[in-house]
């Protein structure tokens, strides 16, 4: 065992080592310096002291009598969740709040001994040290001690760090876990307390140290060799990888353009718009028509031909297919696909999602009940669901819609991602019955808006799949040559889940089409029925390169890598954006310069810290770690010792890059004259001097789109508001007040020459007509 020695200032082997208790009651261990003979004192228990009698009274607070143990102290994270559980435990209970980590590694140095087994060292920050000073005289006086922190490693992580910077007695401390914060849970949670883990402690120790390790050896490196202010980690610059690699993906794409060539079609003697509908050309004889297909359809050229023919042609149902398919609801909510979905459906980046998260879970006073968690805990990877849980919805279902929607047997849904720890619940409402709209006078619309989302996802969960009549119908046109079309369509013939929720469609999922539209019922047609062509609808497409990412699919790009957990993904995106590293507009995430520069540095010289596998093989190390099947100093030193190597080789090869100032045409300082230059800060770009540090003028950056305005012919700018969301004005501003949240497009309208404007993933919309013009048409047109 050793101990820190004043006189050889280091750790020494504590020699003659005694088994001790301090005045207050807390575990020690006393001896001499091994080096000196100085004397050494090490707090903590020890096998040595176990069947000692321990001294069951402390000195007072002021320091004066001596006072008897008495109450219970409870350590929560937050004052939310504080109020929230003291109203659930009650006299006798005193909750106390951390208010977050109160104990981590120095922002000043390493504070990693590489050399020592990566011992790390611990600081409280100066803010917290009253704090825990508060915190250690509560729990000197108190009998029992509880640390409720969140039920999972960084939780694990609080509760040691309170224990060892507090200095509280661990023989009198319990860890106690609870998934919701409901009087069950906390009771339950109150009856079944259990010692620190850890194995979780380990695991996450190892995380923050690998992630030290790694951020502050390639930051200093870009300092010195690209610009300062630069940062790098071991899970956001794997983030940045796949940006960029998307970008590039895009850059390099050729449109390839392509026709598809449908009909409009209505069954003789029956002239009503229910019975026309619309079909897809399949095949030309035996050959498939298709982009990849036999017959690809290139070129205009290639499909009058086909279309002169189709004119002339008879047409005929040749094959009339009913049938019956089931759509299965989706499984409750995990941290990422709630985080996908409200950004799908509320337009929520995933930190907002989670900081509302977070309130719900905590707690929010609801009236006469009081202060109640409203969710069970928002970071998991599990999909599981407690039977009680379960056992509700099913009863707030058959009471609500009838037992014919409830499934046979009750759901059991499989976790998908990788690593995800099972004993965990889904994010789910702590109670089926509390209905959204009993909580809408004491919820922010916020909340109410992600607890609706929630409840809805879990009721539907727990419901019978959803069934459809489906139509598929085969038709026939001949003249010179045989044409084979079709026409699909389907009607909902049972509601099930989805009398409460629906998916949001994927937000990179093509538009319908509409010969294979879901909802749309085709006219009652049986096999040799005529037809009647109303027209022929050729189309040009061009191929779409791949979307960017948004906060939503880069979630799901994560999980399904195994990059990072449900407490990163939120964290990690936020701060490739906060660094420069990526910009967020209209939800799509794109690199920027020096985000694409400083990810081509490292994947060239830390190709392994930047690769998906290995940044995945870690985290299952991790794992390893905190289910106690690995150790966690030989994962770091396994990572570490090729990491510092290549590191070392890196510093002696990589030149430093230079970054040539982009001047502003035409325009100087107007305090020193000197030439403006575009700059890079912390939230986008923005125009300085370049005399600078010694003229210190800033301006705005506008970013210019070559578009005039249509009120008084200036240039249509890109602007943000206060909360960052973006939106278009005119330069003249406040001369001109013109402004649109919609994007500007250059091509003008095609009816009347008017401003065209993005309405949606797949139209534009003109500011004065209102006419609609496909994307994809203006698209092609640019």
């Amino acid at each position: 065992m050793e101990a820190y020695c004043v006189k050889c200032k280091t750790k020494r082997e504590i020699k003659d080592p005694v088994a001790v208790f301090t005045a207050k009651g807390t575990a020690a261990t006393s001896g001499v310096c091994s080096v000196c003979g100085t004397k050494l004192f090490r707090m903590g228990a020890t096998e040595a002291h176990n069947g000692m009698e321990r001294p069951v009274i402390v000195s007072s607070k002021n320091g004066s009598k001596p006072v008897k143990r008495s109450g219970k102290l409870v350590i929560v994270e937050s004052p939310a969740k504080a109020k929230t559980v003291q109203r659930f435990l009650g006299k006798g209970y005193q909750v106390r709040a951390s208010v977050g980590h109160v104990r981590d590694l120095l922002k000043s140095q390493l504070s990693v001994d590489v050399e020592n087994d990566f011992a790390p060292k611990y600081r409280v920050p100066n803010e917290k040290r009253p704090l825990i000073k508060e915190i250690k005289s509560d729990a000197a006086s108190a009998a029992e001690i509880y640390l409720a922190t969140d039920p999972e490693r960084e939780g694990e992580s609080i509760s040691w760090h309170l224990l060892e910077s507090a200095e509280i007695d661990p023989t009198l401390t319990k860890r106690v876990v609870f998934h919701e914060i409901t009087k069950p849970a906390i009771e339950e949670a109150f009856s079944h307390p259990r010692e620190i883990d850890m194995q979780l402690v380990n695991a996450q120790q190892a995380r923050r140290i690998m992630d030290r390790l790694v951020g502050y050896s390639l930051s200093p490196l870009l300092w010195a060799k690209v610009r300062g202010r630069l940062s790098a980690g071991r899970v956001q610059s794997v983030a940045v990888r796949i940006i960029v690699d998307r970008e590039r993906e895009i850059d390099a794409f050729v449109p390839q353009e392509y026709w598809s060539i449908e009909a409009e079609l209505e069954k003789p003697d029956h002239h009503s718009k229910k019975n026309v509908f619309v079909a897809k050309l399949l095949k030309v004889g035996d050959k498939e028509v298709g982009l990849d297909k036999e017959i690809p359809l290139p070129t205009k050229g290639e499909v009058e031909p086909i279309v002169k023919d189709l004119e002339a042609a008879s047409w005929q149902v040749i094959k009339v297919r009913r049938g019956e398919r089931k759509r299965n609801p989706p499984p409750p909510f995990t941290t990422s696909t709630l985080q996908q979905e409200a950004s799908k459906k509320l337009n929520f980046t995933a930190r907002r999602t989670m900081a509302i998260a977070q309130q719900l879970y905590e707690g929010v006073d609801i009236g006469e009940q009081g202060s109640v968690g409203l969710i069970t805990y928002m970071r998991t990877d599990s999909t599981n669901v407690a039977e009680v849980a379960q056992k509700e919805a099913q009863d707030y279902v058959t009471g609500r819609y009838g037992a014919e929607y409830l499934p046979p047997e009750p759901p059991q849904y499989k976790t998908k991602s990788k690593g995800a720890q099972e004993a965990h619940e889904a994010v789910r409402p702590t109670s089926a019955m509390r209905e959204p709209n009993a909580l809408k006078d004491f919820l922010s619309k916020e909340q109410l808006k992600l607890y609706q989302l929630i409840w809805q996802r879990f009721v539907a969960s727990q419901m019978a799949s959803a069934i459809f009549d489906t139509v598929s119908i085969d038709i026939e046109a001949k003249h010179e040559k045989t044409y084979l079309f079709r026409a699909a369509g389907s009607v909902v013939k049972f509601l099930g889940f989805m009398a409460v929720y629906e998916e949001a469609k994927d937000e990179d999922a093509e538009p319908a089409d509409p010969a294979e539209g879901e909802g749309r019922r085709l006219p009652p047609l049986e096999d040799g029925d005529p037809l009647n062509l109303l027209r022929l609808i050729p189309e040009q497409h061009f191929t779409q390169p791949p979307p960017r990412y948004t906060e939503a699919t880069l979630v799901k790009a994560l999980e399904e890598n195994g990059i990072g957990r449900p407490s990163t993904y939120a964290p990690t995106i936020a701060t490739i954006q906060q660094r420069g590293y990526v910009l967020r507009e209209d939800k799509r995430l794109m690199p920027t310069q020096i985000g694409t520069m400083v990810n081509d540095l490292l994947v060239e010289y830390f190709a392994d810290v930047l690769d998906l596998g290995f940044t995945a093989k870690m985290e299952e190390e991790l794992d390893d770690i905190a289910s106690g099947d690995r150790e966690w100093v030989p994962v770091l030193r396994d990572f570490y010792g090729p990491f510092s190597e290549k590191l070392k080789a890196a510093e002696a090869a990589i030149p430093k890059a230079s970054v040539e100032p982009e001047y502003v045409e035409d325009r100087v300082c107007p305090l020193c004259s000197k030439k403006l230059v575009i700059r890079f800060g912390r939230y986008g770009k923005f125009i300085g001097c370049s005399g600078f540090p010694e003229c210190r003028h800033v301006e705005p950056w506008l970013e210019k789109l070559g578009i005039p305005c249509p009120k008084d012919g200036g240039e249509i700018i890109e602007r943000k508001t206060k909360k960052g969301r973006v939106f278009y004005g005119c330069a003249n501003y406040p001369n001109c007040d013109w402004t649109s949240w919609k994007k500007p497009l250059q091509q003008p309208c095609p009816q009347c020459g008017g401003l065209l404007v993005v309405a949606n993933k797949n139209f534009a919309v003109c500011t004065q007509c209102e006419t609609q013009t496909a994307l994809e048409a203006v698209t092609a047109e640019n």
